[in-house]
C-alpha cells in the first residue's frame, strides 16, 4: 500500500507525439497535472483523453520558472510528493515504489538517476542525478532558464537518495533551443552573483560557437568568490579548452585541460579529454599516459555529470592505438579487446585487434 500521495506535474507545448508514452510512464502517480503553454496540435486533447488534468495558460514574457511555478500551483495541497518532469522524459517502471522506500515524513527533496542523452546504439551518454522530486510545500522555481528549485520551507532540508529511480530523456531533435541563450543572458543579468548561471551561460556560448564569449564568460565564472564547486570549475576549464581547440590554439587548450585535471583529479572527463587532444596531435606518449590515468577512476561520480566519451570504448580505443605506436603490443591488445567488447560492431577496432595480435606474436617470436 502506498504511504504517500504522489503528483506528477509538467509544462508542455506541441508535444502530442510524446503524450501516450509519457502518461504510461507517469501513471504510477496518484495524479498528473499539466500546464499547456500554447499548443496548436492535439497535445491538450490527447492529454485529456488519457485522464490528465490540463490547464491552458499564456505568458506575455516566457520564463521557465514562471511556467513551472504556475504548474506547481495547480497541484492540490493534499499531495505529499511532487514530481516535476517534461513530456519527453520517461521513468523506468517501478519508480514510485523505489521513491517511497527512501522518502520519509521529513524529506524535502529526492535525488534520482537521470540520463540526459543516449548514443545511437541506445546506451547512455550524458548522465547525472536529478533533483526535481520534492515535497508539495516549501518550494518555488527560480531563474528564467535552467530553472532550479529553491527551498523556502520552515524546516531543515533533507534529501533522500533515490538512485534506483531512473528517468530517461528522449528529446525532440527538431525543437529549437534558440530561446536558451537570451534567457541565460537575462538570468545572469538578474542574478550576476549566481555562479551556476554564469557557468551555464559560458557553456551556451560554446554550443553557439561563440568561442571568445565562451572563454571570457567561463573565466569570469572561475573568478567568482562563490564558484567553489570543484566539479563544475573543472567543467568550465574543459569548456574553455574546447573553445581554444576550436580556435586552433592547441597550446592553451592543453593548458586548460591540465588545470581541469588539477582542479578535480577524481573525475575521468578531464583526463579523457586531455588524452583525446594529445592523440589528435599525434603525441602518443602523452595520450597513453592520460588514458592510463583516466582508467584508474573506475566509478562514475554521484555529484556531477558523467559524459559518455569518458566511459565508452573511446579511451580503450585510442589507448590501444597509442600503445601500438609505442611498441607496447601486449597493452595495445589488452586495451583493444576491451574496446571491441564495448563496440563490437566497429570494424576498425576489429581490424586493429587482428593487427595487434599479429604484432604481439611477431614480437614474441
Amino acid at each position: 500500500m502506498n504511504q504517500y500521495k504522489v503528483a506528477v506535474y509538467a509544462i508542455c507545448k506541441n508535444e502530442e507525439k510524446f503524450v501516450d508514452r509519457w502518461v504510461d510512464s507517469m501513471s504510477e502517480a496518484d495524479g498528473i497535472f499539466v500546464c499547456d503553454t500554447g499548443s496548436t496540435d492535439a497535445t491538450v486533447a490527447k492529454l485529456k483523453e488519457r485522464g490528465v488534468a490540463v490547464y491552458q495558460i499564456s505568458l506575455d514574457e516566457w520564463r521557465f520558472d514562471t511556467a513551472r511555478n504556475i504548474s506547481l500551483d495547480f497541484v492540490p495541497d493534499n499531495y505529499d510528493i511532487c514530481v516535476c518532469t517534461d513530456l519527453d522524459e520517461v521513468f523506468e517502471k517501478g519508480w514510485r515504489k523505489e521513491l517511497e522506500k527512501v522518502w520519509t515524513a521529513k524529506t524535502t527533496q529526492a535525488r534520482y538517476s537521470y540520463t540526459w542523452s543516449f548514443k545511437p546504439d541506445g546506451t547512455p551518454d550524458i548522465t547525472f542525478y536529478g533533483d526535481k522530486i520534492h515535497a508539495r510545500h516549501g518550494f518555488r522555481w527560480i531563474h528564467p532558464v535552467h530553472e532550479v528549485l529553491q527551498y523556502i520551507g520552515d524546516h531543515n532540508e533533507l534529501f533522500a537518495l533515490a538512485y534506483k529511480v531512473k528517468l530517461n530523456h528522449y528529446p525532440d531533435s527538431t525543437k529549437s533551443r534558440a530561446q536558451y541563450l537570451p534567457l541565460l543572458e537575462l538570468s545572469v543579468k538578474e542574478a550576476p552573483d549566481d555562479d551556476r548561471n554564469m557557468h551555464y551561460l559560458g557553456r551556451e556560448y560554446l554550443f553557439h560557437h561563440r568561442w571568445d564569449d565562451c572563454i571570457a564568460t567561463l573565466e569570469r565564472h572561475l573568478k567568482m568568490p562563490n564558484a567553489v564547486w570543484r566539479d563544475e570549475r573543472a567543467a568550465s576549464m574543459r569548456f574553455i579548452a574546447r573553445a581554444y581547440k576550436a580556435k586552433g590554439d592547441y597550446y592553451n587548450a592543453s593548458l586548460w585541460l591540465y588545470r581541469a585535471i588539477a582542479e578535480a583529479p577524481y573525475l575521468r572527463e578531464p583526463y579523457a579529454e586531455a588524452a583525446l587532444l594529445a592523440y589528435e596531435q599525434g603525441n602518443y606518449l602523452k595520450a597513453y599516459f592520460m588514458v592510463t590515468e583516466a582508467m584508474k577512476i573506475t566509478e562514475k561520480p554521484k555529484t556531477y555529470i558523467s559524459e559518455g566519451f569518458a566511459w565508452d570504448s573511446m579511451l580503450y580505443d585510442i589507448g590501444s592505438v597509442c600503445a601500438g605506436n609505442l611498441g607496447l603490443y601486449e597493452s595495445a591488445l589488452a586495451l583493444c579487446k576491451i574496446a571491441h567488447k564495448l563496440a563490437p560492431t566497429d570494424e576498425r577496432i576489429s581490424r586493429n585487434l587482428n593487427i595487434f595480435q599479429k604484432s604481439l606474436d611477431k614480437q614474441n617470436s
